[in-house]
């Protein structure tokens, strides 16, 4: 049995999905732009570099860390994805007029193209992810290839529904809501990638349920739940008395933000603090109106995050959709309990009430009463807090691998 993994970057979950086909002995090949490894003989001729610029370069290879499961044969393919950061990094992709998702897309569909044309033969099915499968589930059904999907997101027709209904409520964060802008060319990509696909695997009941909608036949459909990053992320003494309301991730109108610093402003706890880390998504100056509320902090490195969540008493994940929140898995491994939505993974890992709180979208009133029950209740909070940590040891990347690697091989004694 021979399976072919084609990701453009080379993410948490596809790194995973990667190693439980490779622990399952079906995984042929890894298909990719970048795979770093760090240490190849490039980081050898890096170092040969000006400090500075071996640093930058390693900093943005380090992001695309993939080493092969097991020896497994790393296929990559850079050209694009180099001109890609190059663009972005030096502003020239701006002044071209060429907006980031553009060059997303183009690395994406050059990449599929690529491997629909030399990469089929042999193959016993190929796992490939949205908006990168098209071409290839297309010519793999010409040469009897099974086609396994992943869709790491709701389907796109739930993210237009409930953008649009956003940037009609919203009219001033309409440019800052993706899915309501997506060409026609995309939308007819996304379609066909479930229309051809075999099986589509999802990784919580949300997205499962966003294919249902559109008519895609439950069987068709898997639900996985991604793993908790218990080895990287351990509970930490918090060193202040603060109160401190934590959100990460990008900071968008699709998270749900303005609803949280609208409950936030309402609530006027004392000796609290909001605290947002991620990049800031939303129009120019918009979040300038509740500048003195909220603490931000930028992006910061994935390495870095464990001292945030550890300095906080709960996380919040306000989000209007989301596959996952993988956010939510980290927090819990530090002991952090979560307040989310249904429109998450929430309902998928986590008991209400007790690891943390699942409340229905776009609900100010409820984000404040379950902020202000986190901040009456430290000791509640704090066992709430510990409930995650256990809850997130038993949702491990094991467990996944596991659970991904019996399903395909049911799949494929199957076809």
């Amino acid at each position: 049995m021979h399976i072919s993994l084609i990701h453009p970057t080379g993410n948490p979950n596809s790194r995973e999905a990667a190693l439980a086909l490779s622990e399952a002995n079906l995984l042929y090949e890894v298909i990719t732009t970048i795979a770093y490894d760090p240490n190849s003989s490039v980081s050898c001729y890096l170092n040969l570099l000006p400090k500075n610029i071996s640093k930058r370069i390693t900093d943005e290879l380090g992001r695309r860390t993939w080493v092969s499961p097991n020896s497994v044969q790393m296929r990559t393919h850079p050209w694009r994805e180099i001109i890609k950061i190059a663009l972005v990094k030096t502003g020239l992709s701006e002044r071209l007029g060429l907006r980031q998702q553009q060059l997303v897309d183009w690395v994406y569909a050059a990449l599929d193209d690529h491997v629909a044309k030399y990469h089929l033969e042999s193959l016993t099915a190929v796992y490939a992810y949205e908006d990168g499968a098209a071409s290839t589930f297309q010519a793999a059904k010409q040469h009897g290839v099974i086609c396994l999907y992943d869709l790491p997101i709701p389907f796109y027709r739930k993210n237009q529904e409930i953008q649009t209904q956003e940037a009609n409520k919203f009219p001033d964060l309409a440019s800052a809501l993706q899915a309501v802008q997506e060409p026609t060319w995309k939308i007819e990509r996304k379609e066909q990638e479930i229309q051809l696909a075999d099986h589509i695997f999802v990784a919580s009941s949300f997205t499962r349920k966003s294919l249902l909608d559109v008519g895609v036949q439950p069987e068709k459909i898997s639900v996985i739940p991604y793993g908790s990053p218990i080895q990287y992320f351990q509970p930490q003494t918090k060193t202040d008395q603060v109160f401190r309301t934590l959100f990460v991730g990008r900071v968008a109108p699709g998270k749900g933000i303005h609803y949280l610093l609208k409950a936030w402003q309402e609530l006027q706890l004392s000796e609290a603090e909001l605290l947002l880390v991620g990049i800031n998504e939303f129009p120019k100056n918009w979040l300038s109106q509740y500048r003195d509320i909220f603490r931000y902090v930028p992006s910061v490195p994935h390495a870095s995050l464990n001292e945030y969540y550890s300095s906080a008493n709960v996380l919040v994940f306000p989000s209007l959709l989301e596959g996952f929140g993988l956010v939510l898995l980290e927090a819990m491994a530090c002991g952090i309990p979560i307040i989310t939505t249904t429109n998450t993974a929430g309902p998928d890992i986590i008991t209400d009430g007790v690891e943390g709180f699942i409340i229905q979208i776009r609900d100010v009133e409820a984000l404040k009463e379950k902020l202000e029950w986190c901040y009456c209740h430290p000791q509640e909070l704090a066992e709430m807090g510990r409930a995650a940590r256990r809850k997130a040891e038993q949702l491990t990347w094991d467990l996944y691998r596991k659970k991904l690697g019996s399903k395909i091989k049911m799949i494929l004694a199957s076809c």
